[in-house]
């Protein structure tokens, strides 16, 4: 019998393999490489054509709204979500912009910010307006630069981290729902979580920040299978999805064998009833239970891709990272469920600390790594996003109930804004109001509204009518007193009058009313401020 078809040698029989099929998963591997390599190249230069912007966030004080408010401004920013096309994907570059949630403390001052894409600028006001119609939302500086921006630094340190799931993002953590109990006065029957971060925050002293970074990912409703097959698993049913193509085959012709068996020799029906396994959901334990209702509650929710990212910069004679750095992984570990899931720092690979070797340049290179991936809202280095929906996100970023959280130093706006009555004289004062910077030199705040100065202003027309001042001063079903002011005559206006008249209403409807004589003022009293007469009915 002939073997010449054997090959004489190992190396001739490698050499034939490799060049007949050895070649397909080498070149899969390099085409692979070169369209990771390409898409980096289109989505950089695609990314320079959106312009960002940081939005601070006002509320007024005397905050009552619960995190559900923010729930449901979150449902609304999903509206962000887009899928591009494949020619704009591979070509142009498009790929999903992402919005970042900020709380950061600068000299212990607090602030609640919101960088997102300008064109979603208006997605972005009216989910706030929707719950807060009183906030305040102005475009401010970028507040990164306030730091040195290469490490290490003389005069600064700079610790960071990014924090993650200690499982994978099926399992829920704790929420907000679980923060509320019976006791107490109502109001305070919610434990905001917040309180840690705003208590912490407002404990830093000048030079000392803190910067905690949430970016969100819009994403489709795909992300509901991993909870279905952890249910799958808890439940130890076989998950289809995940076998293979020979499983499959192999399962299909076990089926026919079993179907022409019974068709040949008949089926023991009573033998099938034996076999009926029982309801799986009563045979769990616990912990099982407990995991798979979660899970399916977890998915009932919209969902984003999450980053979460923190940094602690501070002067060196300032630093502190027993206080600051174990209050951050504290105020995690609130929403940590040991049954279900938890945030954890993430201290292998984004962590800017390091063990044995070459200490310094690996946290030096760590430090500038995790400052430059926050500064750019990066939400693909790093580690993997994790999913969360918008309950677990309404529980992390949330303004503070005021009647729990006494929060002195968050950014407030001033109050209820209100139109200003009709008959009441205002004088109008052009352009816009310029605010104080709340982060540093050149962060001045855009005010959105034209400033009006209200007030009492004195007409500089002589024959203009009298001014009327409305005072709130008899019960509610009474019309309110007026205090009238003559109109000057000839004589007044040229300082040659016995001064000015008020009329006073306090005397009965139908007479005439009271009047109040004023003193001229002469040269020496001019300039000299008193109190208002006791009887002047101004309130």
């Amino acid at each position: 019998m002939n073997f010449d078809f054997i090959p004489s040698s190992t190396q001739t029989m490698l050499s034939q393999i490799f060049w007949t099929v050895g070649w397909i998963p080498l070149a899969a591997i390099l085409l692979w490489g070169a369209k990771e390599i390409w898409l980096v190249y289109i989505r950089t230069q695609w990314a320079k054509t959106v312009n960002f912007i940081v939005l601070a966030i006002d509320i007024p004080r005397n905050n009552a709204q619960s995190p559900k408010a923010v729930e449901n401004l979150l449902s609304y920013l999903a509206g962000a979500h887009f899928v591009p096309s494949v020619i704009k994907k591979y070509w142009v570059g498009v790929f999903q912009l992402s919005i970042s949630l900020e709380i950061v403390s600068i000299d212990g001052y607090i602030q609640f910010l919101v960088y997102t894409p300008e064109k979603f600028r208006d997605l972005v006001e009216s989910s706030f307006y929707s719950q807060y119609p009183d906030a305040e939302i102005t475009e401010v500086n970028d507040y990164t630069g306030g730091i040195p921006q290469r490490y290490p630094d003389n005069e600064y340190n700079l610790y960071g981290c990014e924090f993650t799931y200690k499982t994978n993002s099926a399992y829920p953590i704790k929420t907000y729902k679980e923060f509320e109990h019976i006791f107490g006065e109502p109001e305070t029957q919610f434990k905001d979580p917040m309180a840690t971060l705003i208590d912490l925050y407002s404990s830093l002293r000048p030079g000392e920040q803190v910067w905690l970074q949430i970016i969100l990912i819009p994403i489709d409703f795909s992300w509901v299978s991993i909870g279905d097959r952890e249910i799958k698993k808890i439940l130890k049913e076989k998950d289809d999805s995940s076998s293979n193509f020979v499983d499959t085959i192999f399962d299909t012709i076990m089926s026919w064998l079993s179907l022409f068996g019974d068709t040949l020799f008949g089926g023991d029906e009573d033998k099938k009833k034996t076999k009926e396994e029982p309801l799986k959901m009563l045979m769990l334990k616990p912990k099982e239970k407990k995991q798979a209702e979660y899970i399916q509650l977890k998915t009932s929710k919209l969902g984003y891709e999450v980053k979460i990212r923190f940094i602690y910069s501070a002067k060196k004679e300032l630093f502190n990272r027993a206080k600051v750095v174990s209050g951050m992984v504290g105020f995690m570990k609130q929403f940590a469920d040991m049954d279900l899931n938890n945030l954890k720092p993430d201290m292998v690979k984004t962590a800017t600390n390091a063990s044995f070797f070459f200490k310094k340049a690996i946290i030096a290179g760590r430090q500038n790594r995790i400052l430059q991936y926050y500064q750019q809202r990066n939400d693909t280095s790093g580690l993997s996003p994790i999913i969360m929906n918008i309950e677990e996100l309404a529980t992390l970023w949330h303004f503070p109930i005021e009647a729990v959280v006494k929060a002195p130093m968050v950014q407030k706006a001033p109050g209820r804004k209100a139109e200003a009555p009709v008959s009441l004289p205002v004088s109008e004062a052009s352009g816009a109001v310029d605010l104080e910077s709340i982060f540093g030199a050149g962060g001045a705040k855009k005010n959105r509204l034209s400033g009006q100065t209200a007030g009492l202003s004195a007409s500089a027309d002589n024959g203009a009518a009298g001014l009327e001042i409305f005072a709130d001063t008899a019960p509610p079903d009474e019309k309110p007193a007026i205090v009238q002011t003559k109109k000057p005559d000839a004589k007044t206006a040229d300082n040659s009058g016995d001064g000015l008249e008020i009329f006073a209403d306090t005397a009965p409807p139908d007479e005439k009313p009271a009047i109040v004589q004023t003193k001229k003022p002469d040269a020496k009293t001019a300039d000299i401020k008193a109190a208002p007469p006791e009887n002047l009915p101004i309130g």
